[in-house]
């Protein structure tokens, strides 16, 4: 049963993992859209990352982990906005993700995110939990891709 009393604040022995899903999810949804394999496959590497950005205190101060036992998915903040949500791809379409927007939402009071305008399926797992684009976009930094704002519908009285 899925349930967001899985849910916890990540602490320092979550780092490789959460490093773990990130990549490999970027690896899926992204390398598709960009096709740059010296970034996806090169550049984008587990212990690297793990290392240099999820191991900043700042960064995993706002970072919340889906763990029954295996971390299965993360949720990462910042201040209002829900910056990453990522489930392991083997555990995806499993209600991992509906667990985590709605911690992200009704405990941590998140109330918007950008996607990449062409990570449609993103697009609509945000807009099935109550997200609706705004019409908002702006480049994802040092591409041509853009990305859409998408905002909780509740938090705006919508």
């Amino acid at each position: 049963m899925i349930s967001r009393m899985y849910i916890r604040k990540a602490v320092a022995g979550d780092v490789s993992r959460i490093a773990e899903i990130y990549v490999f999810n970027n690896r899926m949804n992204f390398f598709p859209i960009f096709k740059d394999e010296s970034f996806s496959f090169g550049e984008l590497q587990v212990v690297p990352l793990a290392d240099q950005y999820f191991k900043k205190d700042e960064i995993l101060n706002g970072i919340y982990v889906y763990d029954d036992g295996l971390i299965r998915g993360f949720v990462q903040m910042d201040q209002r906005e829900i910056c990453k949500l990522y489930v392991d791809t083997f555990f995806q379409s499993a209600g991992i993700g509906k667990a985590l927007i709605e911690y992200a939402v009704n405990v941590l009071h998140g109330e918007y995110l950008w996607a990449l305008e062409k990570n449609a399926r993103a697009i609509s797992f945000y807009q099935r939990q109550g997200f609706c684009l705004t019409g908002a976009k702006k480049f994802e930094e040092g591409t041509t891709e853009y990305l859409v704002k998408l905002e909780n519908r509740a938090a705006f009285g919508v």
